[in-house]
Formats: C-alpha cells, sequence, structure tokens
C-alpha cells in the first residue's frame, strides 16, 4: 500500500482566506457571550423562577387552618360548633382493592358502586370519597385495610339544637362557609383568617425544618344571639304540635323582647337538621317568620285605630254604627261576620268588626294611613342584618282608591312578614315607640337606652302627637336621659315615636278586652299574666284571587299588659282540620309561648293564679 505523506499535501499548501479565520473566532466568541449572558440572566437577572422550582422539591407550605367561631345563645349555650372530623381521600393509581372490597367500601360511604368507580376514574392522583364522615365510619373503612385509601382529619360544624334553631343558625358547606342564617351573616367574623408555615420535608414527605416566618391563624369570633335556646325549643315545640294538630301546611312564631329590642326566638315549621341536610326541600329551608309575606287581615286593626285616637277623631268610648253589619263602598260591601249594632271603638277591636274600621279608616286621609304603615315599618326592610328578610308590599297611597284604603285598613291590599307585624306591635308595648331589632345579645346600655318609664296620668292627658314626627328618629330628651338600670332590671331600649303614650295606653286596654269575654281570642290568656293582642284570618290568595277553603290565622299580641316585657306573633297556614280562626288555631299557640318566656326570663306574674285559663269560653266569631 502507497505511503500518504500529508505533509507536502496541496492542501496544506494553499493558503486560508484571513476572514476565515476572523469568522471561526469571532463565532466562538459569540458563543461565549451567549452562554455568559444566560448564565447571568438565569443567575441574576432572573434567578427567582429557579430558586422557587428548586425549593418546591423540598421545601412545603403547611396551612395552619383557623377554626370556625362557635355561636351562642344569649346565655352562653352552643348553637353551632367545629369538631374534628374524619375525611377519606384516595390516590387511584395506588388503589388495590378487589371487586368485592370495592362494593363494601362503596356501601360504607354511602353511594352507589358505579359512583365510586366513576369518582375514582376521575382522577389518578387524587380524589375525595367522602369529607367529614361520622368517626364509626372513617374506622370500617380502616379496617378493610384497602391499599391506597387514605383519612385527613378536617373540622365539621355540628348544632346541638337540630331543628328548632335551624332556621336561625344556618349552615355551611363542604367548605366551612356559611350558606343560610347566622352562619352566612356573619360569615367573615365566623370564619377568621388561615395562618400558614414552611417547612423542609425529607423524600418521605416528613417535615424536618421549619424556615421562615410562621403566620399564625387567627380563629373565627364567637357570635353571641339574643336568641334564648329554651324558649326557641319550646316556641318551636308549641308551633310543631299546633301544625299537626290542625293539619296544616306550616307555621311560624316571633318573640320578641319589648325592652331590650332583642328576639328570643323565631321558630319555622316545617325545618330541617342541618347536620344533616340530606333530600332537604325547599319548603323546609325557608324562613317564613322574615321570608313569606301575606296580607296581615285583622291584626292591621288596632294601628288603623291608634292613627285615630292620636289624631282626636275618635275617643275609646266614641260609638260607631256598624248596622247592619254591611257596608257598601263605590259597588263592593264590606260585611261582618254578624251584625253588631252600635258599637265603642273599644268593642270594634274586641269583636273585630270590619265596619266599625272602615268607618274609622274613611275618617282619614290616604296619606296619614300610609305614613303610619310606613311608621311601624310596613313596607320596609327589617333592619337585623339577616339574609332573606322581605320588604313586603304597600303601595304609594296617591294610587289608592277608596275601597282600597278601606280594606287595607283590615289587612288586605298589602303584605308583611310575620316578623313585621311582631315588630309592629311594639308601638303598644313601649308606649309609642318602634323598637329597633336584633338578633345579637345586647349587653348593658347603649347611647340611647333609659330604664322603662311606667306612663303616669299625666303622660295620659297628653295632647296628640303629630304624626308626621314619625319620620324622626326618637332622641332622648331631658325628661328621657339615658340612666342606669336597677340591678337586674332590663335596659329600655328607644326607637322612633309612632304614637303617645296615651294612645298606647287606651289601644292595649282594647287588646286586653280581646283576649276576655266576648272578644274574639279567650284562649290566648295566660295564667299568671296579663294578655293583650289581636287576632287575624284571611283568605289566601290564589292566582288573580282568594281561595275560598284555604286560609292563614294569626294572633299578635303584648304581655304582661300591665307591664310589657314580650311581644308574640303566631302564624299557621292553612288549617286544614275544620278550625281556621285565629283565635282557635294561633291564639293558644300564644299562650302556651307567653307562660313559659316570661317565666324563662323571671316576670313575676301579675295576676292572681287561681282561676285556669277560660279555654271554655266561646270566642266572638271574628270578621275578617
Amino acid at each position: 500500500m502507497p505511503t500518504v505523506r500529508y505533509a507536502t499535501s496541496p492542501l496544506l499548501a494553499s493558503r486560508t482566506p484571513p476572514w476565515r479565520v476572523k469568522f471561526l473566532i469571532g463565532a466562538i466568541g459569540l458563543g461565549f457571550a451567549v452562554l455568559i449572558g444566560r448564565a447571568a440572566w438565569i443567575q441574576i437577572v432572573h434567578n427567582q423562577f429557579y430558586l422557587d422550582q428548586g425549593a418546591s422539591r423540598y421545601e412545603r407550605r403547611i396551612e395552619l387552618q383557623a377554626t370556625r367561631g362557635r355561636i351562642l345563645d344569649r346565655n352562653g349555650e352552643l348553637l353551632a360548633s367545629s369538631v374534628p372530623a374524619p375525611s377519606l381521600w384516595a390516590i387511584p393509581k395506588d388503589l388495590d382493592a378487589s371487586p368485592a372490597e370495592l362494593k363494601q367500601l362503596a356501601k360504607l360511604l354511602d353511594m352507589p358502586a358505579a359512583d365510586l368507580k366513576k369518582r375514582l376514574d376521575s382522577n389518578p392522583n387524587f380524589v375525595w370519597l367522602r369529607r367529614k364522615v361520622e368517626d364509626k365510619v372513617a374506622q370500617q373503612v380502616a379496617a378493610l385495610k384497602v391499599k391506597g385509601v387514605y383519612e385527613l382529619r378536617e373540622a365539621r360544624r355540628q348544632y346541638p339544637e337540630g331543628e328548632s334553631a335551624a332556621h336561625i343558625v344556618g349552615f355551611t358547606n363542604i367548605e366551612d362557609e356559611g350558606q343560610e342564617g347566622i352562619e352566612l351573616a356573619y360569615q367573615k367574623q365566623l370564619a377568621g383568617r388561615d395562618g400558614s408555615r414552611h417547612v423542609i420535608k425529607d423524600r418521605l414527605g416528613r417535615p424536618v425544618e421549619a424556615v421562615g416566618d410562621t403566620i399564625p391563624a387567627v380563629d373565627g369570633q364567637a357570635i353571641r344571639l339574643s336568641v334564648d335556646a329554651k324558649v326557641q325549643f319550646y316556641a318551636y315545640q308549641r308551633i310543631r304540635d299546633a301544625v299537626l294538630q290542625h293539619k296544616a301546611k306550616a307555621g311560624s312564631v316571633v318573640v320578641l323582647d319589648a325592652v331590650t329590642g332583642e328576639v328570643l326566638a323565631l321558630a319555622n315549621v316545617p325545618s330541617y337538621a342541618p347536620g344533616d341536610r340530606r333530600n332537604l326541600t325547599g319548603a323546609q329551608l325557608r324562613n317564613r317568620a322574615l321570608t313569606d309575606t301575606f296580607e296581615p287581615g285583622s291584626t292591621m286593626k288596632p294601628i288603623v285605630t291608634s292613627l285615630a285616637l292620636e289624631t282626636k277623631r275618635v275617643r275609646p268610648d266614641t260609638i260607631i254604627s256598624t248596622a247592619p253589619g254591611r257596608l257598601t263602598i263605590d259597588g263592593s260591601t264590606i260585611s261582618d261576620s254578624h251584625a253588631h249594632g252600635d258599637l265603642t271603638v273599644e268593642q270594634v277591636i274586641q269583636k273585630s268588626s270590619n265596619v266599625g274600621t272602615a268607618k274609622m279608616a274613611l275618617m282619614m286621609q290616604p296619606r296619614e294611613m300610609w305614613e303610619i304603615f310606613t311608621a311601624v315599618g310596613l313596607g320596609r326592610k327589617p333592619q337585623i342584618g339577616f339574609p332573606g328578610a322581605v320588604t313586603g308590599r304597600l303601595r304609594p297611597y296617591k294610587s289608592w282608591r277608596r275601597i282600597e284604603q278601606v280594606t287595607m285598613s283590615y289587612g288586605y291590599g298589602l303584605s308583611a312578614s310575620l316578623f313585621q307585624l311582631a315588630q309592629a306591635y311594639t308601638i303598644f308595648a313601649t308606649d309609642g315607640e318602634l323598637i329597633p331589632m336584633t338578633l345579637l345579645k345586647r349587653d348593658g346600655a347603649a347611647d340611647a337606652v333609659a330604664p322603662v318609664r311606667k306612663v303616669t296620668q299625666s303622660d295620659a292627658a297628653e295632647g296628640p302627637r303629630p304624626v308626621l314626627a314619625f319620620k324622626t328618629a326618637f332622641r332622648p330628651g331631658s325628661d328621657n336621659e339615658a340612666m342606669p338600670a336597677p340591678a337586674g332590671e332590663p335596659v329600655q331600649v328607644h326607637g322612633t315615636r309612632v304614637i303617645s303614650p296615651a294612645t298606647a295606653v287606651a289601644v292595649r286596654k282594647m287588646l286586653n278586652l280581646a283576649t276576655m269575654a266576648g272578644g274574639t281570642a279567650p284562649k290566648a290568656q295566660a295564667l299568671g299574666y296579663s294578655v293583650g293582642g289581636k287576632t287575624g284570618t284571611a283568605h289566601k290568595v290564589e292566582g288573580r284571587g282568594y281561595s275560598g277553603n284555604k286560609y292563614r290565622a294569626w294572633f299578635v299580641g303584648i304581655a304582661p299588659i300591665s307591664k310589657p316585657r314580650i311581644v308574640v306573633a303566631v302564624m299557621v297556614d292553612e288549617p286544614s282540620n275544620g278550625v281556621y280562626f285565629g283565635g282557635d288555631v294561633a291564639a293558644p299557640v300564644f299562650s302556651q309561648v307567653v307562660q313559659q318566656t316570661l317565666h324563662r326570663l323571671g316576670v313575676v306574674p301579675d295576676l292572681e293564679v287561681q282561676p285556669q285559663i277560660q279555654s271554655n269560653i266561646p270566642a266572638e266569631v271574628e270578621s275578617f
């Protein structure tokens, strides 16, 4: 084989062009410049991304969960609290279970096997099987020893009062966020703020060292309500029993403290268990006392009468002829249940005469009636900081026809919630002031509070106060300055002056007569306590007219009459067991709730406890 002499190759003998050397040197230099620039970009300019990526391999952020605040009643009794509960989850790609084990797992999780399989197929890395289960269920699942199924502890909300307080307390969702009631209204205060801490973990995921600052969790605040759990439970029991007894569709009770302006109870039937909301219906969820409106019927008569008294158009002993028990206005006829003949104004309320009330309404201008309706809260949303409270319906007075003005005087043509009616009656319990209501407990004297002042003869002799003064909020003056209340005595909260003390006293007497012999509600009498109130019965609206056989029955009253402390409003929807008048259906519930509540509040009986409640006295048939 011939020898190749590379040293004498013609290629080596040829001269290299100068530009080629320069190009190669430049290319190499440019390459080094790019590498240096890239290194500077990664390590100096844009290094945070890579630091984060590196830290994510060994550093973890652990969330420190805040404990949701408790909800308490006025005496510190638990209405809602958080307790640890097991949640079950799985890594589907690691799951190792036989078909029989999966079937048993689905049974323990209370779900069809097909749904469990679908859930496991949705994500190979992580799925929730069931969150916040009972400890017994978690123990049974653990006993299966299925590989790839794990347990995590979370906080679960529990509600000791169950159905009785459900519509007040509400509930949270699976993420512990308020959905209804106080849980929703005070979500921000109850939720608190989660904290966090950063740790370094080993390859097995175990924390080995804390790094950086720890942000502590801030637990949610406890919310103390004005509600008394025992009064709430008793009110719920009584309205539940009444709904069952009269085969009614629903019922509600509202109990207000007319002195402190606190809501003591707000109960509805049907209700639900907040901790177990499976198969929950809309009918159970509705807080009817606040969200449902209706035509209030004869419960409006005392309000119209108070306006007639306040403007000096009538006196309690003024005679009004209701004969022959009918009154025709603009072609429409208003009727009483039967002819009463001549009645005093007191008897008009006692016997619930539509004709007598209509004649008083015709003495007034529509604007005057609209002003007092507005002053007592009708057509306005209750300011109690609770979700779902409605305004009701009250049309502008300029659009009222004469017959509409008359029918509104006995509760047709306008609408209100049971809570609005209860608050409206505080004007009779507090010597003429509409008291602002709250669902939170009031502790001690506020800026606008003063001791309960008894009405004197000089008050009763005062002249009428202008109706237009309704629009000005009451401000304590020299005669009503806030003073420390006696030990153990409730502190009176003042509100908006609506009627004079003399008018309030006169109407209280009329309400008391309505519960005595000859009135529409003798069954409202309470053992040991004087009471007063007004029945209401109305046909339900159906389509564009009124149903002939569907009714709502109410009773709204105050007790004790001698020194009012509470207002209680009761509504029974569609009683269908042969009795539907408010005096027969709602008044007995009022009687029972009043006795229990006043006893609970430590109110001394103002009547001798000798005779039993005169439930055998026939009630006057109500006109509606």
